[in-house]
């Protein structure tokens, strides 16, 4: 079974992190939540205080399967200015599997790591983009390794998503229906 990191920085969209991290770990997704602060304490955007499971200084992030971006703000803007988060995404859209939600798509744009893929983000955010790659908003994009959502209304698709990705449709029916969402 694959693990997944997410990577969380203070100003992280709360529903957008958490909602993730709640759908993988019901799914039986090996998931940790990982603070790219100098603390596993982080504030979301929204003032909520979370102790993420690990620094990312205390693992191996290449032991991870997959990377996942919450958005927010400044919570993007934090991602994408480590160097060792970009190094990170550069390696996992290259080698292994990334999804990025609302702000966070933009690094993978940046990073030049949507040329001939299609993505979503939330608007205004498709500035770094290839021509040609921004496939619409309120929407879920699955373009094979990358998986990306426009904004946190989005926030459950984009997690059924990544579980689906991982453990197949059985799975996602599994969680679907042991937290009542209608078909």
């Amino acid at each position: 079974m694959s693990s997944v990191a997410i990577l969380v920085a203070d100003g992280f969209e709360t529903i957008e992190c958490l909602t993730v991290v709640d759908i993988l770990r019901r799914g039986g997704v090996h998931t940790s939540l990982v603070s790219i602060m100098d603390s596993r304490d982080v504030v979301s955007a929204q003032q909520i205080g979370v102790t993420c499971d690990f620094t990312l200084d205390e693992v191996d992030i290449n032991s991870y399967d997959r990377l996942v971006l919450p958005g927010g703000m400044p919570g993007t803007r934090h991602l994408s200015q480590d160097d060792r988060v970009r190094d990170a995404v550069c390696n996992f859209a290259i080698n292994k599997h990334v999804a990025a939600i609302c702000a966070a798509p933009s690094i993978l744009g940046e990073l030049g790591l949507l040329i001939g893929r299609r993505a979503t983000c939330f608007p205004g955010f498709e500035d770094s983009f290839p021509a040609g790659t921004f496939a619409g908003e309120k929407t879920v994009i699955v373009d094979g390794n990358l998986i990306t959502a426009s904004g946190m209304g989005l926030a459950l698709p984009f997690a059924l998503a990544i579980l689906g990705d991982i453990a197949g449709d059985v799975a996602v029916a599994k969680v679907k229906d042991s937290i009542q969402l209608p078909e």
